[in-house]
C-alpha cells in the first residue's frame, strides 16, 4: 500500500523582477515534485498583477508588501506592543528591520546613490514595522505554511518575515550564492550556508581522498588560481563601464532611441498606473531623469587626478569598496557602515611601512561623488587604484586583504590570503578567515594575520567540496537579471529540486 505524502506547503516571497523566476520555481515545485499548495509575500503592484493573472498556479493568498506599508498612515504606536515585539523578535532590538530597508531608511532604490534621506519620521518607521509585524503574524497563522524560500531578504518586510516565520517554526530555505561559477545552493539562513557546513561537519573526520567532491573541489580551486574567473555572466567584466567613453555611449543613435523609448514607457506607465503612484516603492520618472543627470555629470568631469599609480612592489592590504546599497553593509554588519571610516580604521592597524590599496567597485564607477574619494585620500598610508585595474591582480599580490563581507574575501581565501571581515558572511567559517567585531582589537588582529598565518588548504578543500556537494549547476543570478537564455529551464529545474530534497528530507 502507498504511503500518502505528508502536507507540504509553500510560502515564497517574491521581491520585485524575483516575482518571475520564483513563481517558475513554483511551477517546478508543483509539476516535478508534487506540492500543490502555495501563498506568498509579494513585492511591487506590477509582480502582483503578474501573478494574479497568470493561469498556472493558483496561490491561497498574496500579501502585498505596499498595501502593508500604506496602514501605518493610521496607524497608532502601540508601545506595549512593540516592546513585546523586540522580546520576541530582537536582533536583539528592533534597530536592524529599519536600518536594512533601503527605501524607508535611506530612500534610495526610489533615488539613485549617493541621496541619502529617509522621506519619513522615527515615528512612521516604527508605525511601519508595527503594521508589517502585525499583518506577517495574521498571515503566518492563517497559511500554516510547511517551509518558506526567498531570495536573500533585503527590506524590513523581508527581514521580519523570514525572523517571524523562524519563530514559528517554519522551515527557511533562501537561495545561495557560493560563488562558484554557475553554482546556487539553499541555506536556513541568509548569513551562512548552514547546510554546507554541516557537511563540512559530517566529513571532519574523514580522510580527504574520501570525501564526496574531493577532486571537484581539488580542480576547481586549482583553475581559479592559475585563471580567475567571476562566478556568474551577470559578473563579467565586459559588462562593466570605466570610461568616459563607454559611459556616454548612450548618447549614440542606435542606443539613444531605445533608452528615450524606455523613459517615455516608464512615464506612461507611472501615470497610468494611478494605485501604484502612491506606493513608497515606486519610482517617479523625473526622479529617475534628474539621478541619472547628476550621474552623467559626475562622469564627464571624471575622477581620473583622483587615482594613484600601483606600486605593487611593497606590501599592501587590499580594501575593495563595496557596492552601495547592498546588504553586506546593511544586514551582514549589523550596523550602518561608514566606509570611509571602516578605511581610514583599517589603515590606521597596519604596520609601518604598509600601505592600503582601495579599489572602487566596477558597478560604482560614477555614481560616488568626487568628495568620497577625496576623504579617502586624506589618509597618509592609502592608495586609491583604477577600478578597472583587475582585482584578482590586487588580491593575488595582497599580504591581507579586509571587507565587510563580498566576493573579493571569497577570492582571497581561495588564493590562500588572511582576511579580515568585518560582517557576517559564508566564508568566515575557514580558519584563514577572521571576523572582527572590536575596533580597538584590529591592529593586533592584522599584526596576527600579517606574523603568524598559516594557511590551512586541506580546510579549504573539504569547504569547497562541501558547497559542491550541497549545490547544484544554475546560474540562478544570471537567470534573475538576464533571463538566462536556452538553460534556463534545466538549471530551474534543478535548482527546484535542491529545494524539494530539502523540504523532504
Amino acid at each position: 500500500m502507498n504511503t500518502p505524502h505528508r502536507r507540504i506547503k509553500a510560502c515564497l516571497i517574491l521581491q520585485r523582477r524575483f516575482a518571475y523566476v520564483g513563481h517558475d520555481i513554483v511551477k517546478i515545485l508543483r509539476r516535478e515534485h508534487g506540492i500543490e499548495e502555495f501563498c506568498a509575500l509579494v513585492s511591487t503592484r506590477t509582480s502582483l498583477k503578474f501573478l494574479l493573472r497568470q493561469k498556472d498556479v493558483s496561490y491561497s493568498e498574496l500579501l502585498l508588501d505596499e498595501d502593508i506599508q500604506r496602514r501605518y498612515r493610521d496607524e497608532v504606536i502601540d508601545w506595549a506592543y512593540l516592546q513585546w515585539l523586540e522580546r520576541e523578535y530582537g536582533m536583539p532590538n528592533l534597530w536592524p528591520y529599519i536600518n536594512v530597508d533601503r527605501v524607508i531608511r535611506f530612500g534610495q532604490l526610489v533615488r539613485e546613490y549617493p541621496h541619502d534621506t529617509p522621506h519619513y519620521s522615527h515615528e512612521d518607521m516604527l508605525k511601519m514595522l508595527q503594521c508589517y509585524a502585525k499583518a506577517i503574524i495574521v498571515f503566518l497563522e492563517k497559511e500554516k505554511p510547511t517551509f518558506l524560500f526567498s531570495s536573500p531578504p533585503g527590506a524590513m518586510c523581508t527581514v521580519l518575515f523570514h525572523h517571524i516565520a523562524k519563530k514559528m517554526d517554519v522551515r527557511i530555505f533562501i537561495m545561495g550564492f557560493p560563488c562558484i561559477r554557475n553554482r546556487a545552493l539553499v541555506s536556513e539562513w541568509y548569513d551562512r550556508f548552514t547546510f554546507v557546513e554541516s557537511f563540512v561537519e559530517k566529513h571532519q573526520k574523514q580522510p580527504t581522498e574520501t570525501i564526496p567532491h574531493f577532486e571537484d573541489a581539488r580542480s576547481f580551486i586549482r583553475e581559479f588560481r592559475e585563471r580567475p574567473r567571476v562566478y556568474s555572466a551577470v559578473h563579467e567584466p565586459a559588462r562593466r563601464k570605466f570610461t568616459r567613453r563607454q559611459h556616454f555611449s548612450f548618447l549614440a543613435p542606435q542606443k539613444f532611441a531605445p533608452m528615450l523609448g524606455w523613459i517615455l514607457e516608464m512615464t506612461r506607465e507611472w501615470w497610468n498606473n494611478r494605485e501604484a503612484r502612491g506606493d513608497y516603492s515606486t519610482i517617479r520618472p523625473w526622479n529617475f531623469i534628474r539621478d541619472a543627470m547628476r550621474r552623467k555629470t559626475r562622469n564627464l568631469i571624471g575622477f581620473d587626478d583622483l587615482y594613484d599609480d600601483w606600486n605593487y612592489s611593497h606590501p599592501f592590504a587590499f580594501y575593495p569598496l563595496h557596492l552601495e546599497p547592498e546588504l553586506n553593509l546593511l544586514l551582514m554588519a549589523r550596523f550602518d557602515i561608514d566606509q570611509v571610516v571602516l578605511i581610514r580604521r583599517v589603515a590606521q592597524s597596519l604596520p609601518v611601512g604598509m600601505k592600503l590599496v582601495v579599489k572602487e567597485h566596477p558597478q560604482m564607477v560614477s555614481f560616488r561623488p568626487r568628495r568620497f574619494y577625496k576623504e579617502i585620500k586624506k589618509i597618509p598610508n592609502v592608495m586609491l587604484i583604477r577600478p578597472e585595474i583587475s582585482g584578482f591582480d590586487v588580491i593575488a599580490r595582497a599580504a591581507l586583504v579586509t571587507l565587510v563581507a563580498g566576493t573579493a574575501g571569497w577570492e582571497a581565501a581561495l588564493f590562500g590570503k588572511p582576511v579580515i571581515t568585518f560582517g557576517n558572511v559564508f566564508y568566515n567559517a575557514l580558519p584563514s578567515v577572521t571576523r572582527s567585531s572590536t575596533p580597538e582589537e584590529l591592529p593586533a588582529l592584522v599584526r596576527e594575520k600579517l606574523v603568524n598565518f598559516t594557511f590551512d588548504e586541506d580546510a579549504l578543500v573539504r569547504f569547497v567540496a562541501a558547497i559542491f556537494e550541497d549545490s547544484v549547476k544554475a546560474d540562478m543570478l544570471n537567470i534573475w537579471e538576464f533571463g538566462g537564455g536556452a538553460e534556463r529551464e534545466k538549471q530551474l529545474s534543478a535548482f527546484a529540486g535542491l529545494i524539494a530534497s530539502k523540504v523532504r528530507a
